[in-house]
């Protein structure tokens, strides 16, 4: 099996975390400039085995699509263009963030690294991937 790569698209900054090989446990893998996005990642594919990549959906509360949509609609299209081989798919990001920094008050992490946004990403991106992960797994039984 190869792993799973997930992504948590900011403007200026970008979480990412990945499966094991045998996709079973979701990990943080790096936070990245989202202007350094595309070629980290074909520099990551091209020396690890990814099988596909999900990328959070910016999503208001209502629904409708966040600010931030056009920028991950672009990098999604410029992604399939690129590399075809490797799908990427959407999965609803709706409150991650407000997730990652419950699972960092409850991990015990200190006020200055709760306030660290390169580790709120990171923890978005596990987040988005632990939930794509458990759909699969329902979607399987």
């Amino acid at each position: 099996m190869a792993r799973i790569l997930s992504i948590d698209y900011g403007k200026r900054r970008t979480g990412l975390a990945v499966t094991d090989p045998l996709q079973i446990i979701a990990n943080g893998l790096a936070t990245v400039s989202t202007s350094e996005l595309f070629d980290w990642l074909k520099a990551y594919v091209g020396r690890e085995q990814v099988e596909r990549i999900v990328i959070g959906k910016p999503m208001q509360p209502n629904g409708m699509p966040s600010e931030n949509m056009q920028r991950v609609e672009q990098f999604v299209n410029r992604w399939r263009r690129a590399c075809p081989d490797i799908p990427i798919e959407y999965v609803d990001e709706r409150y991650t963030s407000v997730l990652a920094h419950q699972a960092m008050l409850q991990g015990g992490m200190r006020k200055k690294a709760r306030q660290d946004k390169a580790i709120v990403d990171e923890i978005s991106a596990t987040i988005i991937l632990q939930s794509y992960m458990e759909s699969q797994r329902l979607q399987r039984k």
